[in-house]
């Protein structure tokens, strides 16, 4: 029987109203106190800038309660694996419950466990599920197609551990959610299975920022000033050479998983997070876009003070759940 062609599929945004007073507070602290750091970084970047020095000073986070740390190591970066309850195991002897792969974010320049770790732990407790968070490589010392092969190989490290493609979920924020996509489409290439679900915050989606810089939310963004998205494009193009790296939304999409979109109406990233809901719809991907009202560059990191925050992450647990759920297998007969 020949193969059923995927069917386009307009994506309608789920727009969720109201900013409360805590979230139009951090929105105006970033864009006063972050913001304009931000642009001299993007204006005069150099070596002289401590990009670890953040990722550093992010140690003294304390991780949720309830599971269990385990650094590992992948073929050329670390990760750190946190498994929440017992080491069960189903009727078919693999893993029980879900793990969720993810990628932090951090402009591919900085950012990593450290100040991911909260974040991806809160994720994780929504979902009910564990957690395998990579230290992937990063520019500049390393071009995103190192990064993308890290992610990869942490992937593997979960099939290797047991849990069936259908049980993983990928995620990550801003580059993170540039590299959620990238390594779908590697899996893809590679001839393996793709996970249950993709999930994606504030996603970078497309390494070319001429979209973003003409769209009205990029003026608008509380974060994210327009020089850091071009000297991001210069950097990663010098540390990729003559083999640029191929943006997601440039991608073949068909025969993606499930994806959910999470992102703030007033972000430079609204841009690419649009275009690629669009763009995987078109190619038959289901896609679920929800427009948080002028929420910050992932705002779901702060749910310990944002209800919005709270909720969007609450949503991502109940996306995750839904996805693994067909492939819950019943246990034994006694």
């Amino acid at each position: 029987m020949a193969a059923v062609a995927p069917v386009a599929v307009a994506v309608e945004p789920q727009f969720v109203a109201g900013a409360s007073l805590r979230s139009q507070m951090l929105a105006h602290t970033m864009r006063v106190a972050v913001k304009p750091v931000l642009d001299v970084w993007g204006r005069y970047p150099g070596p002289l800038w401590p990009a670890g020095l953040l990722d550093m000073s992010a140690r003294i986070l304390q991780p949720t309660r309830g599971v269990r740390k385990r650094r590992i190591r992948l073929d050329d970066c670390d990760a750190e694996w946190w498994q929440r309850g017992g080491p069960g195991v189903d009727s078919d002897g693999a893993p029980a419950g879900t793990a969720i792969l993810y990628l932090h974010g951090g402009g591919f320049l900085t950012c990593g466990l450290n100040t991911h770790r909260i974040l991806s732990l809160r994720i994780a407790a929504a979902a009910d599920a564990s957690v395998l968070s990579v230290d992937y490589r990063m520019l500049p010392r390393h071009p995103i197609a190192d990064s993308i092969v890290d992610c990869v190989n942490g992937y593997r490290w979960l099939l290797d551990r047991g849990y069936p493609p259908d049980r993983i979920v990928v995620a990550g924020d801003s580059a993170g959610g540039f590299l959620t996509f990238a390594t779908a489409l590697a899996l893809e290439g590679l001839g393996l299975a793709q996970p249950a679900a993709l999930v994606a915050l504030s996603p970078l989606t497309e390494l070319d920022p001429a979209n973003k810089l003409a769209r009205r939310e990029g003026a608008a963004c509380p974060l994210i000033p327009r020089s850091v998205l071009l000297t991001l494009a210069d950097i990663a193009g010098r540390a990729d050479g003559p083999t640029p790296t191929v943006s997601p939304v440039d991608a073949v999409l068909a025969g993606l998983p499930p994806v959910l979109i999470q992102v703030g109406s007033t972000e430079m990233l609204y841009a690419d997070a649009e275009l690629m809901a669009q763009r995987l719809g078109a190619a038959g991907v289901p896609v679920t876009l929800e427009v948080w009202d002028r929420q910050v560059h992932v705002f779901q990191a702060a749910a310990d003070i944002l209800p919005e925050a709270a909720r969007a992450v609450a949503r991502i647990g109940e996306f995750v759940r839904e996805a693994t759920r067909a492939s819950e297998r019943p246990a034994a007969a006694g």
